[in-house]
């Protein structure tokens, strides 16, 4: 732990305590103010890669979908699952028994890569070495495996055009359908046209995901009843309201347009009735300086980009041109058509644009000021933090079943470590009776009893490399049947989790999480529990 971490008024102390639960084992948690006044539940952590002190930051910025708006998995993917599914059968001309398939929400997991002229679909360590490998929902070989990836002279980088990256939460339906149709094809060779090959048919799938993106179809369905297709938090009002207390400026940032934009607000920040129901207002609002909707990320991080900034018209939807932000005199209106702040007490809506235009209305002077809050590690983070400098935080919402899994597995994962250990020493000793064996002068007694010591030990190896085996796919299917765990290949960090060490100054399960920390929290890696680490939980 970093020796200053507790110090001073309002520094929020974030390392894990042993508290006993009511049936006697000790759970970790995190001591919310000095003194434990409050414990955070392991999964509510924000981790840290890199030190960030709070009381630098003078504008949080975040991401609207999948990041304050948490999709239901069963319901909204299951929803662009069947979308795209129709749009293929009705739009692209393909069979209509595709009608008829079903959708596994809880199937493919982030961080996978689609290889599009093979039809695999893989997941790879930090290093970008295949681990685990699917044709469709076929399991590879391990000569498979070696034969497609592990048999060049160039390491390939597994990027696009060639293959297609499944990093947003968004993707995971388009990736099932694509091993569903991989599988299709190749069982079904006369119902596919012969000119239709896995890369043709990966553009397809895109292009029936656009489709359904650019009619609506997919919105109407989530403005006509939001509670179906996303999750109440009742604790980002309290959130925001927050860091608005604490000085600081909040902005949205979105690529939906205002109409969908102001409907998912509402319901997520709106007044509820006694029924449940939501009030139908702009009270959302008030808890932004800035919405910039129609955002073109990740475009839009980009300094030389040159979009039009429009103000937009909250009851209407109209746009109207600005000067960079500055409200113009509209034609045959003496006063400027643009809602100011200052004026209604709201704050101001554009659309389009770039980060420029957002830092002259937000009046940051060094980029380091802002941190920005998103899902997606390409169009969130990845540029704010590379392109930009703006300090960042991943939203992982598998982030909090995952670190509950490795506490409750902390036996298992013991028990995977001896028995690796136990392999190790054993493969030792038979190098160890190898060496020994070519060396002159050894007896024939001396050697028969060599030989047989070595045939002791590779049985005892065999074993101990079974049962570690055995363990390894236990403790690999307790946090996903196919994929195993998210920050994790094996003993290596997933590419994913790679990713996330290298773009986010920190990472957590929900945006919300914010707000069970002081607004001027330094935060600090931890040497005590990080998620992407090889030995997360002391054994």
């Amino acid at each position: 732990m970093d020796k200053g971490l507790g110090a001073g008024i309002g520094d929020i102390i974030s390392h894990f305590q042993n508290s006993s639960c009511s049936d006697g084992v000790q759970e970790p948690c995190i001591w919310a103010s000095p003194g434990g006044a409050r414990k955070i539940d392991i999964g509510k952590q924000i981790f840290c890669n890199r030190s960030l002190n709070m009381k630098n930051i003078v504008a949080v910025g975040f991401d609207m979908d999948y990041t304050l708006a948490q999709y239901k998995p069963e319901t909204f993917e299951s929803l662009a699952y069947d979308g795209t599914v129709r749009k293929l059968v009705y739009d692209l001309g393909y069979p209509e028994e595709l009608l008829e398939w079903s959708f596994d929400w809880k199937y493919m997991v982030r961080g996978l890569v689609l290889d599009k002229k093979r039809g695999n679909i893989l997941k790879m360590d930090r290093h970008k070495y295949v681990k685990v490998a699917y044709h469709g929902f076929r399991e590879m070989s391990k000569e498979e495996k070696v034969e497609a990836y592990g048999n060049t002279l160039i390491r390939d980088a597994f990027d696009e055009p060639d293959y297609a990256l499944i990093d947003t939460l968004f993707s995971l339906a388009e990736a099932y359908l694509f091993a569903q149709l991989v599988d299709f094809m190749d069982n079904n060779p006369g119902k596919v046209s012969k000119s239709t090959d896995y890369v043709r048919m990966y553009k397809d799938v895109r292009a029936a995901v656009d489709l359904c993106h650019r009619d609506g179809t997919l919105k109407q369905m989530v403005a006509k009843d939001p509670k179906t297709y996303i999750n109440e938090d009742r604790s980002i009002v309290p959130m925001l309201k927050m860091l608005r207390e604490s000085g600081r400026s909040t902005f949205l940032v979105t690529n939906s347009l205002w109409d969908y934009t102001t409907i998912v607000m509402n319901f997520l920040c709106g007044s509820h009735t006694l029924d449940g129901g939501i009030t139908c207002n702009s009270d959302w609002l008030l808890y932004f300086d800035v919405v910039i909707t129609g955002s073109a990320k990740p475009g839009f991080f980009h300094e030389d980009n040159r979009a039009n900034l429009f103000q937009v018209e909250p009851e209407s939807g109209m746009l109207l041109n600005t000067d960079n932000g500055t409200p113009m005199p509209q034609v045959g209106d003496i006063s400027p058509g643009l809602l100011l702040k200052e004026k209604n007490g709201t704050c101001r809506i554009f659309q389009g644009g770039s980060v420029g235009h957002l830092h002259k209305l937000l009046s940051i002077e060094s980029s380091s000021q802002v941190l920005y809050v998103g899902d997606h590690i390409y169009g969130d983070i990845l540029r704010s933090k590379k392109v930009l400098g703006w300090r960042t935080m991943l939203v992982v919402p598998e982030l909090e079943r995952e670190v509950e899994l490795l506490w409750e597995l902390r036996d298992l994962r013991k028990k995977l470590h001896l028995l690796r250990n136990e392999r190790d020493l054993i493969e030792d000793q038979i190098h160890h009776l190898k060496w020994s064996l070519k060396s002159e002068g050894i007896d024939v007694d001396e050697q028969r009893k060599m030989c047989t010591r070595m045939d002791d030990l590779e049985c005892q190896r065999d074993k101990a490399r079974l049962s570690h085996q055995e363990a390894q796919r236990e403790c690999h299917q307790k946090f996903h049947k196919v994929w195993g765990q998210l920050m994790k290949t094996g003993y290596q960090n997933s590419r994913f989790a790679h990713q996330v060490e290298r773009f986010a100054c920190l990472y957590t399960s929900q945006v919300s999480n914010l707000s069970l920390y002081s607004p001027d929290k330094y935060y600090r890696p931890s040497e005590d529990f990080m998620p992407h680490e090889f030995d997360i939980i002391p054994l």
